[in-house]
């Protein structure tokens, strides 16, 4: 017999309860067990299209990670370098970019910027502020030894995990589907399936829009001869998982360097614009449509708001669980919502099924012993 429903329901609350209390309290001590965890869900179907070619596990599994660390190596050696020197030398001109936005503003609309006024006053401090707050910031991440040293507990602790993960991830599932409750068993199934397919769309396949877009938008930039063109385009592939945010934020950045870079040669500032109209144009009519699909089931502004909330709570790792945590609970919700609409507190007692009243009235001649 299946414990009763409020039994059921004060198990599931604990469950959920005690997730949160350890996501709060291990905090950034689970941050490479939730990273390799990530990276080997993303890798699971590669492993798993290997395995249908001919190669063992194992093999799969070490080939994937030999082409990973020469993918990190040449990334760390010839990309990682430049974008934080690039993000370094934008902190420090933001001073002079803020400057001669103020000359300008002052040369066009005099009244506008007085030297008292707060527009005046705003951007003469603004970038300063940038300078002395993302200064401290890069400095403090490159030069601490405690974040020195959580970078390299990363890099050596994220790749083990991956590597275990994805050599295990099947047993792992047919394990965690082997504990389910049996009266259970089969919604949860249904409740999974979904909630992998809304991830598979948007993390393996958001993600891989975010990199192309990134790689496009750097290489454009830089191509074009705009200076923290790497910036830009990592600054815009990273935003593109939330709809035209990427190209918002990015095209604004690219297109206001540019014109303090290249004031009066118009066709590179109308060049930088080119690539994020052809960026916006492959995102929306070739890379989503192929690699995300047409419903991923996550509204942007749910999405911001799980990033924003999980954030505060639980920093970089709860931004990180965000997005499956909100996938699951819009899942869950969509679940709910249909269950509630097949119930009787939505038909209530007037709607009664058609199928159940026909069955009444057909078998009512044949069991009652005397009709009259």
């Amino acid at each position: 017999m299946a414990l009763p429903v409020r039994d059921q329901a004060k198990y599931w609350t604990v469950a959920a309860v005690a997730f949160f209390v350890v996501l709060y309290l291990l905090g950034d001590v689970i941050l490479p067990f939730v990273l390799g965890g990530a990276v080997a869900y993303c890798l699971d179907p590669v492993a798993d299209r290997l395995e249908r070619m001919g190669l063992h596990r194992i093999a799969a599994v070490i080939l994937i990670s030999l082409v990973a660390l020469l993918i990190f190596i040449l990334g760390a050696l010839l990309i990682v370098p430049t974008l934080v020197e690039q993000t370094v030398a934008l902190f420090k001109a933001a001073p002079q970019i803020f400057s001669d936005l103020r000359n300008f503003l002052t040369t066009r609309f005099p009244d506008l910027m007085d030297g008292e006024s707060t527009v005046s006053r705003s951007l003469s401090t603004l970038g300063e502020t940038i300078q002395s707050r993302g200064g401290e910031l890069v400095s403090s991440l490159v030069s601490s030894v405690s974040g020195i040293v959580n970078v390299l507990v990363l890099l050596v602790l994220v790749p083990i995990v991956t590597f275990y993960l994805l050599l295990d991830w099947d047993r792992m599932v047919a394990r965690v589907d082997d504990l389910l409750p049996r009266d259970h068993a089969p919604t949860i199934r249904h409740l999974a399936s979904e909630i992998d397919k809304t991830l598979a769309a948007f993390i393996r396949g958001q993600g891989t829009v975010c990199l192309i877009l990134g790689i496009f938008y750097a290489v454009g930039l830089m191509s074009v001869g705009l200076n923290f063109g790497l910036v830009v385009g990592a600054v815009a592939g990273a935003l593109t998982f939330i709809p035209y945010v990427g190209a918002l934020v990015g095209g604004a950045l690219a297109i206001g360097l540019a014109f303090f870079q290249f004031w009066g040669e118009w066709w590179w500032i109308g060049a930088v614009a080119v690539i994020f109209f052809v960026g916006q144009f492959l995102e929306g009519n070739v890379l989503t449509p192929n690699l995300v699909g047409q419903s991923v089931g996550l509204h942007p502004v749910w999405l911001i708001f799980a990033l924003s909330a999980f954030g505060a709570l639980f920093g970089f790792t709860g931004m990180l669980v965000a997005v499956p945590v909100a996938a699951a609970m819009g899942v869950i919700a969509r679940w709910a919502i249909g269950q509630y609409k097949d119930g009787r507190l939505y038909r209530g007692t007037a709607e009664a099924p058609p199928a159940t009243v026909a069955v009444s009235h057909a078998d009512t001649p044949a069991n009652d012993p005397d009709p009259k």
